[in-house]
């Protein structure tokens, strides 16, 4: 079945307590795609929510607002004592123009060192509009640690969709052009545009893309097929 795109309307509280189900430094990664649903599904809420990434080395935060890259949230600081994480936002700048949409912007948040999300974790965050005190459950396929191995990895971030983790030029990030749900429900294909003559900056950052996908009864096994822009492979989606 094709996924079919939406867009969603709605207002964010400038203040939220945010609760993490399955699910810190702060890289903003771009535009998402726009989330989907069946025509049957309830509607997405547009609380903010988060997911696991790179094997619990990170989290994807999702915020909804201007979908503009200038202005997804930015960490200032972040700092860990025991299971608690602390993460400072910095203020928007005042100066910067944001479009006048709502979507869901994804924020990559580096776990730091000493923390096991193995276990429950608490996430305090504070800045840019948003304050939140979270309780993080822990997932006992996770690793403590470590640095990234710059793979491809995905989590979900609500019964509505999931959160893909890539890395590579900060110019140059992932463009999804089509977006297909395998008929076993059990995965689906993400294929991305491919320009070889695109010019690429040498860096390499994490980039999430929100995918518009719905939850199965049970999210265990799930996969994603990336096709395209030099990322072909398979991801298993954290549940």
């Amino acid at each position: 079945m094709r996924i079919r795109t939406v867009l969603a309307i709605a207002a964010l509280a400038a203040s939220a307590t945010i609760a993490l189900a399955g699910c810190a430094q702060l890289e903003p990664v771009g535009p998402p795609v726009p989330t989907a649903e069946s025509t049957t599904s309830p509607e997405p809420s547009t609380d903010p929510t988060a997911a696991w990434l790179d094997g619990g080395r990170g989290i994807g935060l999702v915020t909804y607002g201007s979908s503009s890259l200038a202005c997804t949230p930015v960490v200032q600081d972040v700092n860990a004592d025991g299971q608690t994480i602390t993460v400072t936002l910095a203020e928007q700048d005042p100066t910067v123009a944001c479009t006048a949409d709502f979507a869901p912007r994804a924020t990559f948040v580096g776990v730091p060192e000493g923390v096991d999300p193995t276990k429950d974790v608490t996430v305090s965050f504070d800045g840019g509009g948003f304050q939140g005190r979270l309780p993080l459950a822990g997932n006992s396929t996770l690793s403590a640690g470590g640095s990234s191995d710059g793979k491809p990895s995905a989590g979900w971030f609500s019964d509505n969709g999931i959160l893909l983790l890539t890395w590579g030029s900060s110019t140059c990030r992932p463009v999804v052009s089509d977006l297909v749900e395998n008929q076993d429900k059990k995965g689906a294909t993400v294929t991305f545009q491919t320009d070889p003559a695109q010019m690429c900056t040498m860096d390499f950052v994490p980039r999430i893309t929100v995918l518009g996908v719905e939850a199965p009864a049970d999210p265990t096994g799930y996969s994603l097929t990336l096709k395209g822009d030099h990322l072909d492979g398979q991801v298993s989606v954290i549940g």
